[in-house]
């Protein structure tokens, strides 16, 4: 065993507190673990590394934060091979689905090795401008190209595969994974998709034409999108976390990344436990 990479919510004093918590619990359990260097300056940790490092030098990962916190762990390189445990000290939390009342118990498991994960779909945004690729990342929630406040609809010229679906005339669209089926597509009257399943839902933000309706699509297609409107305040974001504005004639292509994410499941809760919760069903 290498270490644990304990990564944080740095401006959270309760995720930095029980950061220290579980470290002092990891270490009477014979546990190295590795934190940032923004955390260790924080709670004096002997045992740092740049974030972008802490993967490819630890066995588990360990997110003290909310969905945010983790989404931007997913971006991190090497992360691909390495189970995240997501413990919830922020909001909502579909992804950071452990909380704190039963993470020593769930710390327990892992450090056992008695643990299950589930493989999380990854999708490659690429944005060119001309012949020039501009941004290339990987997101585990969405891709969302969007208006301004006072802009106009705008024009979205569709591709998948190569072959023409149609222009969307809406206020933006939302490519999303599974995971991201309860965030911004949600809201945006998208269908609640199982996590595990390998698609890639395509869902118009108020459209114009009352029929462009949400698309669930397989996984093993291309969808290229061509920003067609000219003078418009368009910006698309990653995950919620990473953006830029856009300029007519932009292209945005998505497709399945080549790896996935792996998040440890919580033994003390199923899926439909935590959408009935968060999402408050039965409730008046």
């Amino acid at each position: 065993m290498r270490a644990y990479g304990i990564i944080a919510k740095r401006n959270k004093p309760e995720a930095l507190a029980l950061t220290k918590t579980v470290i002092e619990w990891l270490n009477n359990k014979g546990v190295k673990t590795l934190v940032d260097h923004e955390v260790a300056e924080k709670i004096g940790h002997a045992y740092h590394l740049e974030r972008n490092a802490i993967p490819s030098q630890t066995d588990i990962l360990i997110v003290l934060g909310g969905d945010g916190t983790l989404l931007s762990v997913a971006r991190l390189k090497g992360i691909e091979s390495i189970p995240i445990l997501g413990i919830n000290v922020g909001g909502l939390g579909f992804l950071t689905e452990t909380f704190k009342e039963e993470m020593f118990q769930v710390l327990e498991r892992v450090v056992g090795g008695d643990f299950e994960t589930d493989k999380r779909l990854m999708l490659k945004a690429t944005i060119c401008r001309g012949e020039k690729v501009i941004v290339q990342s990987s997101v585990l929630n969405d891709i969302v190209i969007n208006k301004g406040a006072l802009a106009r609809i705008i024009d979205l010229e569709t591709y998948i595969d190569g072959g023409y679906l149609t222009t969307f005339k809406a206020d933006g669209l939302i490519l999303s994974t599974p995971t991201g089926s309860t965030a911004y597509s949600l809201a945006a009257g998208g269908p609640i998709v199982y996590p595990s399943l390998d698609s890639i839902i395509m869902n118009p933000i108020c459209p114009h034409t009352l029929t462009n309706r949400p698309l669930v699509l397989p996984d093993n297609i291309e969808i290229k999108v061509i920003l067609k409107s000219a003078n418009q305040d368009v910006h698309i974001t990653l995950d919620g976390q990473v953006g830029m504005p856009l300029k007519a004639e932009d292209v945005v292509e998505a497709k399945k990344a080549g790896s996935y994410i792996h998040l440890i499941k919580s033994p003390y809760k199923t899926y439909f436990e935590v959408l009935r919760t968060k999402l408050r069903w039965g409730e008046r």
